[in-house]
Formats: C-alpha cells, sequence, structure tokens
C-alpha cells in the first residue's frame, strides 16, 4: 500500500485516498486502517523514504578515500535516490508533517564530516561551516529536481549542472 502510494503521488501529487486504494488494490477502508489520515500516510512515505536514503548512505564511509572523489560518489548516490523516488520531483510531500526532525540527521551527519575532512586536506572550502555547505549540496539537489519537475531541464543536463554546482560550491578558490 504504502509503495502504491509512492508510485501514484509520483504522478498525481494530489490523489485521494480512495486513489491510493485503488492503485494498491485494497479497500478504501483498508487504507484508512493503517493510515487514518492523508497526513499520516504522508509521514509514512516519508519514513520509508528515509530509512531507505539512511541505508543507502551506510555504504559511503565519509572517511574513506579522497574527499573530492567520496564527494562524487555521494552526489551519484543522491540523484540515484532522486531517481528512485519520482515523488522527491513533486509537491506532494510538501507541507507534510515532520514527525522524527532528526530523520535525516544520519545523512547530513555523513556529508558534514565528509566536507569536514575536506576542509581539513584542504580540498573544500574552509571559509564556510562544513554543515552549510553540506546543506547548499541537499539545496542544489533539490533545485535539480524542480528544474526536471518543471520541464526546464533534462534529467540528463539537470544531473551535470547538479554533480559540476556541487563540486564547485566545494571547492576553495585557488
Amino acid at each position: 500500500m504504502r509503495q502504491a502510494a509512492i508510485d501514484l503521488l509520483a504522478e498525481r501529487p494530489q490523489a485521494s485516498m480512495r486513489d491510493i486504494a485503488t492503485a494498491a488494490g485494497v479497500a478504501r477502508q483498508t487504507v484508512y486502517a493503517h493510515y487514518p489520515t492523508r497526513e499520516e500516510l504522508i509521514a509514512a512515505v516519508i519514513g520509508h523514504i528515509a530509512a531507505d536514503v539512511t541505508s543507502q548512505v551506510d555504504r559511503l564511509d565519509p572517511e574513506k578515500g579522497l574527499p573530492t572523489e567520496t564527494l562524487g560518489h555521494w552526489l551519484d548516490l543522491l540523484w540515484e535516490i532522486l531517481t528512485k523516488y519520482p515523488i522527491l520531483h513533486t509537491d506532494a510531500l510538501n507541507g507534510a508533517p515532520e514527525v522524527d526532525p532528526q530523520r535525516h540527521a544520519p545523512i547530513t551527519d555523513r556529508l558534514t564530516r565528509l566536507i569536514e575532512r575536506g576542509q581539513a586536506a584542504g580540498e573544500f572550502d574552509a571559509r564556510v561551516p562544513p554543515a552549510w555547505l553540506g546543506a547548499a549540496v541537499i539545496g542544489l539537489i533539490h533545485v535539480a529536481a524542480a528544474e526536471v519537475a518543471a520541464g526546464r531541464l533534462s534529467a540528463t543536463d539537470a544531473r551535470r549542472a547538479f554533480h559540476t554546482s556541487a563540486l564547485h560550491l566545494c571547492r576553495p578558490d585557488r
């Protein structure tokens, strides 16, 4: 049912609970038995995606490899996640209640550690806080997704722009 919601909301962000039930092949009452409100269903979708993203991020060790190379792997992973979950390209999750504000911490904490290591090695710009650079990288992927969703960039061009911009943002002026 949750996967049906993820898939349907990616296509139709305003889909109703009835639409989601139909897509899942269950009665509307079944959806409501598990998720009494649309907000709770959206929160479950967010939780599922966040858990999957965290498990994928666990594959990347921010302490290994050259920082710039490791950041490149991070950028590739972030794009893979965006591709895996087209719902992230939509406004279906906008305004959703944040059930657990710490849900994103495993991702941002690891990215921040990588940036700190890159700054210490002189590979990343040390003039700005590492958390800011991490937030800016995450912000860039949201911009790339918005450009694809609006039809202003192809997925290929958006991926290239995201990757190039994120690396440029993190590198120090030479």
